[in-house]
């Protein structure tokens, strides 16, 4: 099972809607496993209800949720280091620096393993935008995918840091927990296309054609 680790603060908002609604868009079957942790996280079972119910509204599923603090393991368990926030990023490089080129920001990495600095195709290969590398089963290479976007980081110029955020909700009105868990939605989204992965949205409506 290939680890995706989503790292934010608290492990309330922002990490836990990643996790569960990339989740969502997984078919069954998928050798993908979404995690999620903080960097401050207090342990401890159940979904704060905002974010269950922002999540829910999304098609995610909030049932069995447990936060849990960042520790070393799970870097280094990870095949793919995702924080929400450049700050996330590099406490999961500090915790395991081994790790560095398997660390990103979602944004970041969207924007580097999508084609999305300027060139119009995958990283390092010249190929169509989310590729992914797609195999018969439906995985993408993912560890292909991620060497090529940190071979890619550094050969991109740089973009503001707050490009590369996502804004955390905390403590803000309940319209920007919305807000946040629809952009997440929209990233979620196209990281699954650069993994190479159909969605569980088009698996569905392939086996509905198929039927038909």
């Amino acid at each position: 099972m290939t680890r995706v680790l989503f790292v934010c603060t608290g492990n309330v908002h922002r990490s836990v809607l990643a996790e569960r609604l990339l989740a969502a868009r997984l078919p069954r079957g998928a050798a993908v496993r979404p995690l999620s942790a903080g960097t401050r996280a207090w342990p401890g079972p159940g979904m704060e209800r905002a974010t269950r119910q922002a999540l829910e509204r999304l098609g995610g599923d909030g049932s069995g949720f447990a936060s849990q603090e960042l520790t070393a393991p799970h870097v280094l368990g990870a095949a793919l280091v995702l924080g929400l926030a450049r700050e996330h990023r590099e406490a999961a490089v500090r915790l395991a620096p081994s790790a560095l080129r398997r660390c990103f920001t979602l944004k970041e990495f969207v924007r580097l393993a999508g084609g999305q600095a300027g060139d119009g195709g995958r990283p390092g290969d010249g190929g169509r935008p989310g590729d992914g590398g797609r195999r018969p089963d439906g995985v993408g290479d993912l560890a292909g995918v991620v060497a090529a976007a940190a071979a890619h980081r550094g050969r991109v110029a740089p973009v503001p840091p707050e490009e590369d955020d996502v804004a955390d909700p905390w403590g803000r009105p309940r319209a920007a927990l919305d807000e946040c868990a629809r952009e997440i939605d929209a990233l979620v989204g196209r990281l699954v296309q650069v993994f190479g992965i159909p969605s569980s949205v088009q698996v569905s409506e392939a086996l509905r054609v198929r039927s038909g």
